[in-house]
Parts: structure tokens; sequence; C-alpha cells
């Protein structure tokens, strides 16, 4: 069972996949200015287009439907697909960038966004915006999770966001009622609640500042995204280390489990194993989970830690975009296609959460969401208070840094390392992966 339980308010009220680096030859291309005249396509044109996505044969299925129905609207476009798994998706990429022949049309991560688009490989979707790709369905806050040096390159087909995962079903072993919500310190007061009631064999949770999504969200609750929009680091050695200080007594006091026992467990998280109650994560992580502990697990969804009240520090992330090659030859077809899989009601009801919670409205009222769907939809709604705008596309590079953040956070879980140490070692990294 996976159950969202209603929070009080202040509280109640979107793989990043990690990449390197890509060495991609820039190709020309573009899809015209603003302000040129809008541009339209001619039903009556036949033209063929190529379609490439990641996923596996279920995913392959739900394209080939979903491209019977575009077609059933659009008799005239051919729409061939292919798909690989996702490391070998980007490897064929990067043969295709430097050779010049991406496909038409392509699913995008959000990490691989910046990199593509500053080496004039995709397509400026602007001139096709509000004409052919309806942008009624999708927020502000959507699309801007699509813009890249003030140039939209991607739309997102569906969104996660950072949240709070607790697992009932263990924590009513070791009779402790759930987090209500509230700070950072009555969080790491409940997880140690939560350890002492559990013996040692059930804690509250992870130490929190491994993950650098967490220090993102207190970052942004004061008003700072991690990089400017012109990929500069927002923040200095001293937040890192007033940050990695407050993992610390956790480790000391023993509210989280060990970084030892994490060892032994891995690959499999504390909370993947059944010995933590909470982790900080991923909206969209929940299947994932209950595929570890069972289907009979009882998982709630809440928002993390306050750090400031009132503050936008969460933000919705695209689980995936769609994007267009700066070199297609039917840019108008292709933009076409696009606004099928993006907002059709069609493409909702076929694709369901296949492909993360839909991010447009009228997407999202064709789908049929399935229990977990709609307990991320809920929780998606019930954060809104607290939703800012998207930080600026990831820098390239940006994967190298979160697992390096990782990494320092384990030297700090087995405290072979201060957390002036590691903020020294991740800033001289930071300094490599700015300046290559």
């Amino acid at each position: 069972m996976f159950n969202i339980r209603k929070r009080r308010a202040g509280i109640a009220a979107v793989a990043l996949a990690a990449g390197a680096a890509l060495a991609l030859t820039g190709c020309g291309g573009s899809g015209g200015s603003s302000e040129e005249a809008a541009p339209t396509f001619d039903p009556n044109e036949k033209v063929t287009l190529d379609l490439a996505f990641w996923g596996n044969d279920i995913r392959a299925d739900l394209y080939t439907q979903a491209v019977a129905a575009f077609n059933e609207e659009y008799p005239n476009i051919t729409v061939n697909t292919s798909f690989l798994g996702f490391p070998e998706y980007w490897e064929k990429r990067q043969t295709e960038a430097a050779g010049g022949g991406l496909p038409d049309v392509m699913q995008f991560d959000y990490s691989y966004l910046r990199q593509y688009s500053e080496n004039g490989l995709l397509l400026d979707l602007d001139p096709y915006l509000g004409n052919i790709i309806d942008t009624e369905p999708l927020s502000e806050q959507i699309l801007g999770i699509g813009v890249v040096d003030g140039t939209t390159t991607g739309i997102p087909t569906s969104t996660n966001a950072w949240a709070l995962f607790t697992n009932e079903s263990l924590l009513s072993s070791v009779g402790v009622e759930p987090f209500e919500g509230g700070s950072w310190e009555d969080y790491v007061d409940w997880q140690a609640e939560v350890s002492a009631a559990g013996g040692g064999t059930v804690y509250g949770g992870t130490d929190y500042t491994g993950r650098i999504q967490n220090f993102e969200i207190q970052q942004r609750a004061k008003g700072n995204d991690l990089f400017t929009d012109e990929g500069e680091p927002n923040f200095t050695e001293k937040d890192l280390v007033a940050f990695w200080e407050q993992g610390v007594p956790q480790r000391e006091d023993g509210a989280v489990i060990g970084q030892q026992k994490l060892e032994e467990i891995y690959p499999k998280s504390a909370f993947d194993a059944g010995l933590t109650t909470s982790e900080l994560t991923w909206d969209n992580f929940g299947a994932g989970y209950l595929g570890n502990l069972g289907e009979g697990t009882e998982l709630t969804l809440t928002a993390p830690p306050v750090t400031e009240e009132g503050a936008k520090d969460l933000y919705l992330k695209p689980s995936m975009l769609h994007s267009i090659s700066a070199k297609t030859e039917h840019p108008e077809a292709a933009a076409t296609l696009v606004n099928f899989l993006v907002n059709s009601p069609e493409a909702g009801a076929i694709f369901g959460t296949n492909r993360g919670l839909p991010a447009s409205t009228t997407m999202l009222e064709g789908a049929e969401l399935d229990p977990l769907g709609q307990q991320i939809r809920d929780y998606e709604e019930s954060i809104a208070d607290r939703l800012g705008d998207a930080p600026p596309v990831p820098i390239v590079g940006y994967g190298t840094l979160e697992e390096k953040f990782r990494q320092l956070g384990q030297e700090l879980g087995f405290g072979t390392i201060t957390p002036e140490e590691a903020a020294t070692q991740f800033f001289n990294e930071m300094d490599v992966v700015l300046n290559q």
C-alpha cells in the first residue's frame, strides 16, 4: 500500500542523473527568431521523422501506441522509432552529435540539456511555443525548466520533486509517531527518537548531509540556487562547511545509521533494505522502494524539513524532456509530434506515469493514474506554496560534482575528514569541472 498522509498546513500545504561532460561538435541550425512570422505546419505535406527514446520493451510498446494515435490525426507524418537503455542511448547520441546526425525528435535528460544546447545541437523551440506547441497546459515553471541561456530547447514531459518518504509499517514496529514536520533540527530529534526505540536494528534515517539536494534546498531557502545562470557557484566554502557540520551531531549522537552499515548493504540504500524509517529523495522513487520492500509496505510521502518558513525552496524537476535536432529538415512536423507527445490526452492515456507524473494538464487529464501516481500528484499539489522557479539547467559536469559530494559524505560518515577538509576538496574539484 502506498498512502499519503495529510500533514499540518506548514508541511503538507524531479536519476539528477549523473552525466560526465561530452566532447560535442557544434552544429548549425536554428528555429528562427521569435520576431519572425509564427511557423505553421502543412497538414498535407508528407514527411518522415526519426524519434529516439531510452527505455525497455514496455516503453517501446507505449511509444508504438502513441505514434499510432498520432497518425490518426496526422497520417502524412511517418514516424520511425528507436530505443536503447539509458547509457547506450547517450553513447549513440554522442556519436551522432559528432557526425551531425541526431534524430529529429529525442527524449532528453535534464543533465545533458545544457551540453547539447550550448553546442548548437538542439532546435530553438521559442518560435513554436503558443502556436504549434500549445503552452496553455504547461505552467511557466514547467516551461522554464527547458530554457538554456534564454532559449527553450526542451519541453518537459513529466515532473518530480524532492520529498520525505516514511516507511510507516517499519515505524509502527518501534512504536514512534510519524514526523509531523518542522525544522531540520526537529527532524534530527525525531530520527534520534526512532533510532533509540529501534535498539540498533531500526534507525530514523541516514545523515542527510550526504546529499547535495539537501544542501541545495537549504541554499534556496536563502534565495540562492547552487549555480548562477552563467554557471558560476552561488555558495561559499563557509556555506558548505556549515552544512556539513549539521551532520556531526547526527552521527555522534547515533541519530542515524552508521556509514559502515551502509557500506555492508550497498547497492541497496538503508531505506530499501528496511533499516531506516525515512529517506529524503525524489518523489518518483516510490515504485523502486516498494519493489524492494514489498507491496504490502505502507509508505507515506511528505515535504522535507523547513529551513525558513515561507521560503520557495522546492521546485519541480523534469523526469525527462522532448527536444528536436537543430538540423531537422522538418521542424514544424517535429514540433507537431512533440506537442502530441507532451500535451495530448491520448498520450496521457497511453503512457500514464511511465514517463513520470505528466507535466501538462491536458495530458494529465487523459492519464489513468495508478495509486502510486495519484499519491505523487497529491504530494506535488500539497507543496505548491513551497515551489519556486526551477534552478538554471545543470552545468556541464554537474553529475561529476554530485558524485564527488556523495563520496565526501561517505568520508565524513567514516570520520576520515573534517567538514573543512571536505569543503576544500569539493571546491578544488569544482574548479576543475568549471574550467575544463
